[in-house]
């Protein structure tokens, strides 16, 4: 699938790290470092401007080397980018240490994993089907 992209950053394309990843790295691209205080949240800037074609998504996820090692995580993970959204591509980070976390111009703060979806009609109804598991939820089949 080729995906338009325009890059207003300092850097290079978000690429695939290996033959079979999921997801390509994002950069923040900032002008000065911005430090992240415990429980603080910001939005930080890509540079990047991306046109996909209807039936697909972008989907904004943690990396998770920054996640288990400096606590940094997307908020609203994963984060989605509709095909008709042509603003910058804008990460949310959120630090959840006790740690202030300093991010810098050109550091990998997010991965962005492409996505084909479905849209639904509803059909209303007065009852669904009865399966096995039925209502169960949240823990419902034990620890």
């Amino acid at each position: 699938m080729k995906v338009k992209i325009v890059n207003h950053s300092r850097h290079n394309l978000p690429e695939y790290s290996t033959t079979l990843s999921a997801g390509m790295d994002l950069c923040a691209n900032i002008d000065s470092p911005v430090t992240l205080m415990p429980m603080e949240r910001k939005l930080i800037g890509t540079g990047l401007f991306i046109e996909l074609p209807e039936g697909v998504e972008a989907q904004i996820r943690p990396r998770s080397g920054l996640a288990v090692k400096k606590g940094i995580t997307v908020l609203n993970s994963p984060g989605t980018i509709d095909a008709d959204y042509r603003g910058e591509i804008g990460i949310i980070l959120i630090n959840l240490s006790k740690d202030p976390f300093t991010i810098n111009d050109g550091d990998r703060i997010c991965q962005m994993i492409i996505s084909k979806h479905e849209r639904i009609e509803w059909e209303i109804s007065v009852e669904l089907n009865s399966t096995n598991r039925g209502e169960g939820g949240f823990g419902h089949t034990g620890i």
